[in-house]
């Protein structure tokens, strides 16, 4: 459970009335990025509020009425998803910064060069998001702002969300350590087993990730497996 210091205010208004809780910001941002999140231990006190810093408590009838339910987890992701959240400026800060990490992530994974082919590393994304002064918004989700970012982006790198298509082959006693490898990074399109015992397969993935393949297939075969990009 969040402590009341470290909790932020959420607060939706309707039908002349007021309604607070005390929350966890991270499990804020969490629910804004439409991932399922109970609130039961997220909350820094069992209780909503008419105005949280008064101290001033909405009784469970009256929650009831407004809410169909008494149920407090419930109660409070009504809140935090329909109403607005009241952050320090410091946690504002903290919140921008982890989501700004996402963003960058996400670009980076899924992105590439398209006059190379090659991903664009997470420095170079960094330092062109700057050279944009791009803002981050700490509670809109990542895949929203991924593309208002990558619009002010263009202008300053080639740049392009996009899949590529690789195809791989791996000695058969490398198989076992390997495939799960493969299919947790990407979608494998068509697979065979060949004459000599090899597996053979085109894996689909996101463009920014190729490097990672490479580097990963090749440490568990120790440098047998051989790849080559599908043109």
């Amino acid at each position: 459970m969040v402590t009341v210091e470290d909790a932020v205010i959420a607060r939706w208004e309707t039908q002349g009335s007021r309604f607070e809780v005390l929350v966890d910001p991270q499990a804020v941002q969490d629910l804004k990025d439409g991932k399922n999140v109970d609130l039961s231990d997220k909350l820094a006190l069992d209780q909503v509020f008419k105005d949280a810093k008064k101290g001033d408590k909405i009784s469970e009838e009256y929650l009831e009425k407004t809410f169909h339910t008494r149920n407090l987890a419930e109660i409070a992701k009504t809140i935090v998803l329909k109403g607005e959240v009241q952050v320090t400026t410091e946690q504002r800060h903290q919140l921008q910064a982890a989501k700004h990490k996402q963003v960058v992530a996400t670009i980076a994974r899924n992105a590439m060069n398209p006059q190379t082919g090659a991903p664009h590393p997470p420095a170079r994304i960094e330092a062109a998001m700057a050279e944009a002064k791009v803002h981050i918004d700490p509670f809109r989700p990542v895949d929203e702002q991924v593309q208002e970012v990558l619009a002010k982006l263009r202008p300053l790198i080639p740049i392009r969300l996009d899949v590529v298509k690789v195809r791989v082959k791996i000695p058969g006693q490398f198989y076992p350590r390997v495939i799960g490898e493969v299919k947790g990074l990407g979608r494998v399109l068509e697979e065979n087993w060949l004459a000599d015992g090899s597996w053979a397969g085109v894996v689909e993935i996101p463009a920014g990730i190729q490097t990672e393949l490479y580097e990963k297939l090749s440490a568990r075969t120790k440098g047998a497996v051989e790849t080559a990009l599908v043109k």
